[in-house]
């Protein structure tokens, strides 16, 4: 194959790749017609779930427990709120759940999670005689009813601990706390990371209203009038705002490619996810993955090579190392490239490399910049107040020029209104933000 085909490939990929304008503001048009449908209990992509919490006022004062569990590990912290909106980690311990109570019964399991907090609270002589409220972390799929009842809807990332699926978590966690002794422990909120993200971005600023992950896997959270929120059945009206869980990887009215397709396709759940299958690092690196995979079956790249790029062997950290070369000849991908076998690769074969991690991850950044500017119109369409974001996650931490596309991207939909749209990367909701949830649940 020669150079032409190679560039036509290109091109047409290109093409396939880009988001434009129109297809944006279809997108805009779309997210918020799911969002309202979410909202009010009809078919949706968006699930659109309460979290039962406000936003911080930044008045919040105290010291909490935070149990942060979404996997094998889990974090016991004692945060510390000083009511000017600073909060400090002033305690933290790491834990591992042995596989044998990830596969046995949710008991032992919480019993574990409850003996560690217990160690926690001996270690570093917090005690077991003052008054605790604790926040709860609890990344795993649940149909909350309020700020202190999570109902499990299935177990994750390899989790089959029995008789816990369509049960209340917060109970099982208080029934284990009460066993081994810890009477003045209360667990009085529920969050996930996304909500604990906006919980700990709306401590800090008051403008704060809108929590994202760009991770592993994507989601947003937003400050919504309870009066919008058709579907919630509660009498009392006392507070006018809560934190709506938009689940918002899961939205589907998005222009497809043969590669997402083919990606979709692989998953364990097919047509679902769209949005995250777009746009997170579990699937950012197999699609440019794909994409290698295809040229080197027509020759396009690596011709002197018996590279295969095999499913697995390209991740989005791989992605963001490419590139995130500047040097003048590639020579950190040329590195890499020798470290899989790929010798003798040109300066052209390295560049185009690099070019197709940037259309994957361009494109990455532009649905995420649409989406954000849909959660925003949709609370306030005329962008007369400030927006603070606030954001975590691997994909926005790392990924060379996604904070920088999205920004573009924003002033590009809102022009001169786009400099009330501010992005805060902001650290570790799963333990103070959900320390900073607690707070608010009982304030």
């Amino acid at each position: 194959m020669d150079n032409l085909e190679t560039n036509l490939f290109v091109d047409k990929l290109s093409a396939s790749f880009e988001i434009t304008k129109d297809d944006m503001k279809e997108m805009l048009a779309n997210f918020h017609d799911e969002m309202k449908r979410g909202l009010a209990d009809q078919a949706s992509s968006l699930k659109m779930l309460p979290a039962f919490v406000d936003i911080a006022t930044s008045k919040e004062k105290g010291k909490y427990i935070a149990l942060d569990l979404g996997g094998t590990n889990f974090r016991v912290l004692q945060i510390e709120l000083d009511g000017r909106g600073g909060a400090k980690v002033a305690h933290v311990s790491k834990f591992v759940i042995p596989k044998a109570l990830m596969r046995g019964t949710g008991v032992q399991l919480f019993n574990f999670v409850a003996k560690s907090i217990h160690k926690f609270l001996i270690d570093n002589k917090i005690g077991l005689n003052k008054k605790r409220n604790l926040g709860f972390t609890f990344s795993f799929p649940v149909n909350q009813t309020n700020i202190s009842t999570g109902i499990l809807i299935n177990w994750t990332k390899g989790f089959t601990a029995k008789g816990v699926v369509g049960s209340n978590v917060m109970k099982l966690l208080t029934d284990s706390i009460r066993k081994f002794g810890m009477e003045k422990v209360k667990v009085v909120a529920l969050a996930n990371d996304t909500v604990g993200t906006l919980a700990t971005g709306s401590y800090r600023d008051p403008r704060c209203d809108i929590g994202i992950i760009f991770g592993t896997g994507t989601n947003a959270c937003y400050r919504e009038r309870i009066g919008n929120i058709k579907k919630l059945d509660i009498k009392s009206k006392k507070n006018q705002h809560m934190i709506v869980n938009i689940e918002w990887g899961n939205f589907n009215k998005i222009p497809t490619t043969e590669y997402d397709l083919r990606l979709d396709k692989a998953t364990n759940n097919p047509g679902k996810q769209r949005m995250e299958k777009m746009i997170s690092g579990m699937y950012l690196g197999e699609i440019a993955r794909l994409i290698l995979a295809n040229m080197i079956k027509y020759k396009l790249i690596f011709k002197n090579s018996k590279a295969k790029f095999a499913k697995g062997e390209f991740k989005t950290r791989h992605l963001s190392f490419v590139t995130s070369d500047h040097t003048e000849q590639l020579d950190k991908i040329h590195g890499y490239l020798e470290g899989l076998g790929i010798l003798n690769t040109t300066f052209e074969e390295r560049e185009l490399l690099k070019n197709i991690c940037k259309i994957v991850s361009k494109r990455a950044a532009r649905i995420s910049a649409a989406a954000i500017s849909a959660v925003i119109t949709w609370m306030d369409p005329k962008l007369r107040s400030d927006h603070t974001i606030a954001i975590d996650g691997t994909v926005y931490k790392r990924l060379p020029d996604f904070r920088r596309i999205i920004l573009g991207e924003l002033k590009e939909l809102h022009k001169s209104k786009a400099k009330k749209i501010k992005l805060v990367h902001t650290k570790d909701g799963s333990g103070i933000g959900v320390a900073i949830a607690a707070a608010v649940a009982t304030s």
